[in-house]
């Protein structure tokens, strides 16, 4: 399973960041390896790819609130600038929710299937 990135919206271009997720099929390859150096190299990938992201997430957030500041004090030009930033850093904050959730689900399952 490959996730693709979705192409830059707008002057700011912040979605592009989201193109880091295309790292988990590294993740799909390495549990279907079936050894549990494998697994653990899944988990790796994974984090890191998670990592990374909650790092682009608080910079999209970060970028929001910059221009959030400038549309209040009137130097933000276009304010369809600002709009933007805010619908990326929002859809990127449910994405990365979604993603935890799923994570924390599969572990309980995990543990369940093992006890």
């Amino acid at each position: 399973m490959s996730i693709e990135a979705i192409g830059a919206i707008g002057s700011t271009g912040s979605l592009s960041a989201l193109s880091g997720l295309s790292g988990l099929t590294g993740a799909t390859a390495a549990t279907t390896s079936g050894s549990a150096t494998g697994a653990t190299g899944a988990a790796g990938v994974f984090g890191t790819t998670l990592a990374g992201q909650v790092d682009d997430l608080q910079a999209m957030q970060a970028n929001a609130d910059a221009l959030a500041v400038k549309a209040v004090t009137g130097d933000l030009n276009d304010i369809h600038d600002y709009t933007i930033a805010a619908s990326e850093a929002s859809v990127a904050m449910e994405l990365t929710a979604a993603l935890r959730n799923k994570a924390v689900d599969a572990f309980t399952e995990i543990m369940r299937m093992q006890a």
